[in-house]
């Protein structure tokens, strides 16, 4: 299970939805095995690939249900294999569990979440980005993640690329958060030559079987991982390990290795965050967006600007890690940040911890399956400039 095909898709141009890019993304990335269960609105991922999969020696498998789903690409990614599932709603709560034994365990792997109003069956073909703080926190303790959110569908393939690089060279489950409006929209794109796209894969040991230590403290925080099946046999549990991989609690090796686990993804933030800025001199008033959203949202700034507001924007394609620095800086150029975002104000919390008091923060809430409309936007832009 450790092939890497990387089919040649060309510059071709194609009219593709948010969920097919993200199924071509993920071969082109080296996906080998798929492992999920049919739920609305991520379905189309594993349709295509499901036949897409099989015909170039990749592994396809429907799962049981959600939690198994989620243990089958964590098996995968053990031998070797980069891996990934997609879901929504429900059933990344259901993934909840085996995200947190990946994190513990530092099995890289790519779960796709494509948002639909909830909580529970919620609003299975409406959209939501009601699961912000629960790809951050959805499992317990305190654990690594890296979550991006993609804003058009050419976006969706290229990120879908970058989990499974981010993946790879952090050891850690990514999550690309896609919302329906994405995963549904229909766009015009033009796919890169697959040649002169950056692929990562994990470092391999460079000791032998009887030297290798699975879980090793290195100067990156990222120990390099062997492939099972190839002579290397290691512990992975999801109990509290050392270096070895075996279980401990030694308060110096759990300090130590609690520590390593979450400082690899804060030491390299930098490195990790993308934030696309759009700003103005002298602005007053920013705009903080990201998925569907931050269409509307870029919409609204144009209308506005030509209204005669002077206004900042900024759209994060990565969340976690929280990109803190970014709203740090917009904070002392304006007086208040607009956040719209389809729920309650999950991002807006994250927005005014970064804004320390020095931004007002303006909110701009729905949760009734209706995107957020760019009037709705440019009237909180006049109001508040």
């Amino acid at each position: 299970m450790s092939k890497e095909p990387r089919p040649d898709v060309g510059k071709n141009v194609r009219v593709m939805t948010g969920n097919e890019a993200c199924a071509e993304g993920a071969l082109v990335a080296g996906l080998y095995f798929y492992a999920g269960y049919p739920i609305t609105p991520s379905s189309e991922i594993a349709e295509v690939l499901s036949e897409r999969l099989p015909q170039i020696g990749g592994k396809f498998m429907q799962m049981e249900d959600e939690i198994s789903a989620m243990g089958a690409i964590i098996g995968a990614s053990l031998t070797g294999a980069k891996a990934m599932t997609a879901t929504s709603g429900p059933g990344f709560s259901l993934k909840q569990e085996n995200l947190g034994y990946a994190s513990i365990a530092e099995v890289p792997c790519v779960v796709v979440n494509v948002m639909r109003g909830g909580p529970s069956t919620g609003l299975p073909t409406l959209p939501a980005q009601g699961d912000v703080m629960q790809a951050r926190w959805g499992t317990h303790g305190d654990h690594p993640i890296i979550a991006v959110a993609p804003t058009s569908v050419l976006e969706v393939f290229m990120l879908t690329i970058r989990a499974f690089n981010l993946a790879e060279r952090y050891r850690v489950p990514v999550i690309l958060l896609m919302d329906e409006i994405i995963g549904h929209t229909s766009e015009k794109v033009i796919l890169p030559d697959a040649a002169t796209i950056e692929i990562w894969n994990r470092q391999a040991p460079t000791v032998g079987p009887d030297e290798y230590l699975p879980y090793k403290i290195t100067e990156s925080g990222v120990p390099p991982m062997a492939k099972f099946g190839e002579g290397y046999r290691f512990h992975v549990t999801g109990l509290v390990h050392d270096e070895t991989g075996f279980p401990t609690n030694n308060s110096v090796q759990i300090n130590k290795f609690l520590g390593r686990l979450n400082s690899k993804i804060d030491r390299h933030a930098d490195e990790i965050i993308t934030v696309t800025s759009d700003l103005q001199e002298n602005a007053t008033v920013g705009v903080f967006a990201y998925g569907s959203t931050a269409r509307s949202a870029k919409r609204a700034v144009m209308l506005a600007r030509q209204e005669g507001a002077r206004v900042d924007f900024i759209n994060p394609t990565v969340l976690w890690p929280f990109p803190e620095k970014q709203v740090s800086s917009l904070a002392e150029r304006v007086s208040k940040i607009i956040v719209p975002e389809m729920n309650l104000g999950q991002m807006a919390h994250e927005v005014e911890w970064a804004a320390r008091g020095r931004a007002d923060i303006v909110k701009i809430n729905r949760i009734d399956g209706e995107p957020i409309k760019p009037d709705d936007i440019v009237k909180a832009i006049v109001e508040n400039a």
